[in-house]
């Protein structure tokens, strides 16, 4: 077994998996595609590549056959590396395998075969899963691993600068930031500044929306910058989103009720939200019955919702869990029938469906067993323990085993109905598209 690395998260969480596997025997590989991934790993295991997005499936593809590489393992499979990458793999008949954040967060990593929504090879039939979680133990949801968010950050902050500061190392890698560093770091300082006035009156707002009793939906943003909502929906921009929700909720929704956008608490304040809504708004005449929410805490607006409305983000899930009616306008792997509203969007406002409770507990088991990894990437605890159960999973080739496989991407057909780019070559094509931060929102 040969198991080549490319990109894993800031830090050396990718690095440890590879130990773990050569103590089970197994020889492994990396490829360094920048600066900042030779900082988290440099030995005698590791190439480098130097050349150009276009040209880097050719080099890839001679790469693997040279080292006889059986396993490519990334993190985060749209990446366009990675998205070469899972292609080479299916023509060259390697196993692919990619990780990324928990579902079941936190203390939660997910390792699936092949990639990860609308790529997923986890099954999106009710029956299915609710027979295979039937059979399967009550989750343990006992938070093992924490750590202070400064963690992550001094990760990702270094990793980041290092690729902008050390660039002539790897003149041609494309970074795939939305915003550059400087900027993006830059940003969030006057947001940390007033976290605590703005936290302080979001629970004001919150508080009041509860209290006055009348129906209200909640819109929490996922953070622009975010691959999975770039890569796994057919939105260029949330703004695209918010606005086709917002004329459906001036249309259908009851008249007494109010749409709620939550900022997303990692939001670094370049995308002006408070702008762009109030505009959507007022081009549909409902500019008193939108409100925004900066800060406060997301489940208890969610608890007393009418209904919840995500693009793909976890945080569908955390509203599944409070009973919420919930409508997914990208794909996602918990988008499913009898769990989320599958009904179209002028219906969900009047007659939002409820999730099934123990089809939801049913499959939380089933991603628990399979696609779920206990541990996280920023303790040396949590790394070890999610390093161990991910090589022994790749050793034994029980990744997504026994009940979480199905042959071919069950959300794929879907996503390419929608328009979403689904190989690299379409990447390629919209990418300029696709990451333009200078948005016509801005005015």
């Amino acid at each position: 077994m040969v198991v080549l690395f490319l990109q894993g998260p800031p830090g050396v969480f990718a690095r440890t998996i590879a130990d773990s596997l050569e103590q089970r025997g197994a020889k492994t590989l990396r490829v360094n595609l920048s600066a900042g991934d030779w900082l988290g790993w440099h030995d005698r295991r590791c190439s480098a590549y130097r050349g150009s997005l276009r040209k880097w499936p050719a080099w890839l593809k001679a790469f693997c056959v040279e080292n006889k590489v059986t396993h490519i393992v990334y993190y985060a499979d749209r990446v366009p590396y990675h998205v070469a990458a899972a292609e080479v793999g299916d023509e060259l008949g390697i196993a692919c395998l990619a990780f990324e954040n928990g579902y079941l967060r936190p203390d939660w990593i997910t390792l699936e075969r092949q990639g990860m929504s609308a790529h997923s090879l986890f099954p999106n039939d009710p029956a299915r899963i609710l027979q295979a979680g039937k059979t399967l133990p009550e989750i343990d949801r006992t938070p093992l691993y924490k750590y202070p968010f400064i963690n992550e950050a001094v990760n990702e902050v270094t990793y980041n600068m290092a690729n902008v500061i050390f660039w002539l190392a790897a003149p041609g890698y494309v970074r795939d930031k939305l915003y550059h560093p400087f900027i993006d770091y830059l940003s969030n300082i006057p947001r940390m500044l007033r976290a605590k006035r703005r936290n302080r009156l979001a629970h004001n707002v919150i508080d009041d929306i509860i209290a006055v009793r009348m129906p209200y939906y909640v819109f929490p943003l996922q953070l622009q910058s975010d691959y999975q909502l770039r890569y796994n929906s057919q939105y260029n921009h949330i703004a695209d989103a918010a606005e086709e929700v917002v004329k459906s909720f001036a249309q259908f929704a009851p008249s007494a009720a109010r749409l709620v956008f939550k900022v997303h608490p990692l939001d670094n304040g370049i995308e002006p939200w408070q702008k762009i809504l109030r505009t959507i708004a007022k081009k549909y005449g409902v500019k008193k019955r939108i409100v925004l929410v900066d800060g406060g805490n997301l489940e208890q607006l969610l608890s007393h919702a009418a209904g919840s409305l995500t693009i793909n983000s976890t945080t569908g899930l955390h509203a599944l869990r409070v009973g919420c009616p919930t409508k997914v306008l990208g794909i996602a792997l918990y988008d499913i029938d009898g769990l989320t509203c599958q009904k179209p969007l002028e219906d969900f406002w009047r007659d939002g469906t409820a999730p099934d409770a123990e089809l939801l507990e049913a499959l939380e088991r089933l991603l628990a067993e399979t696609i779920q990894v206990k541990g996280c990437f920023y303790t040396k605890e949590g790394r070890e323990a999610a390093a161990e159960v991910m090589a022994e999973r790749i050793i034994t080739d029980t990744v997504n085993l026994p009940d979480g496989l199905c042959h071919e991407a069950p959300r794929l057909k879907e996503a390419k109905t929608r328009g979403i780019a689904t190989t690299f070559a379409e990447q390629l094509s919209t990418r300029s598209k696709m990451e333009r931060w200078s948005h016509v929102w801005r005015g």
